[in-house]
């Protein structure tokens, strides 16, 4: 048996829509045996986009199983914004937020890291990996695949709307409100570890010559031991963070 509810999206979540239903109410049948969260992702909006849901003007959760003639609201994730007074949809946000990123996303992944974000990523995880890191770890899991959100383990994701890496790091920055959480060059591009301040003495070893003689601050990667200086690519990195966070 089929009922008629009556929904409506808010914000972002407008994005996941065709045109003609979007910043409108809409008639949506749906079966008796559905929760809300069935009826949204049936609409192609992953679930882990939402952090709240009114019906009839009262909050529910994923499990509530609508009734004809109800009023759906859906709005988005409020990352940068305390609504604990009301019933989240989903675990609370993560106020110190990690990142796991699908195969599509390793040049987001090198400036996540840049800027100082635990952030995991390797080429070859596959959705199920992605899903287990993503609840187990408590990370946010970001891609450009809406069906890996729809899985039941991801509680915490997002879906990035660019192609474009730069503009996918200033999406990511305004999405989760992070340009107050940005520490450049605190982490290892190559393996996510801490970087800590090491004498020269310590890594001359690890030195090309010529940077020997100019350079005399090193950090090394607490993980894979890999060594960073301020190099010719480093004036290039700090106009390029600028950018990130000028863009707030």
């Amino acid at each position: 048996m089929t009922s008629v509810a009556y929904l409506r999206f808010y914000a972002e979540l407008n994005d996941f829509l065709p045109l003609e239903r979007r910043q409108v109410a809409f008639r949506q049948s749906f079966f008796d045996h559905q929760t809300v969260k069935d009826l949204i992702e049936a609409l192609g909006v992953p679930h882990t986009e939402v952090d709240l849901i009114l019906v009839n003007g009262e909050s529910v959760d994923f499990t509530y199983r609508p009734v004809d003639g109800d009023r759906i609201s859906v709005y988005p994730v409020f990352e940068a914004l305390d609504i604990s007074p009301l019933l989240q949809v989903r675990p609370e946000p993560l106020r110190e937020p990690k990142f796991v990123l699908d195969t599509h996303l390793g040049r987001l992944a090198a400036y996540l890291r840049m800027l100082g974000f635990d952030t995991l990523y390797r080429n070859s995880f596959d959705d199920e990996e992605l899903a287990e890191i993503s609840a187990d770890e408590h990370r946010i899991l970001l891609t450009r695949d809406r069906g890996l959100l729809k899985r039941s383990r991801v509680t915490h994701g997002y879906l990035v709307r660019s192609d474009e890496p730069k503009e996918q790091m200033e999406e990511v920055l305004s999405r989760f409100d992070l340009y107050d959480s940005v520490k450049p060059f605190s982490r290892c591009l190559q393996c996510n570890e801490q970087l800590g301040r090491v004498e020269p003495d310590q890594v001359r070893d690890q030195i090309p010559e010529k940077v020997w003689r100019y350079c005399s601050e090193y950090s090394r990667c607490q993980g894979c031991g890999k060594v960073y200086w301020k190099g010719t690519h480093y004036k290039k990195m700090l106009r390029l963070i600028e950018q990130f966070t000028s863009a707030r």
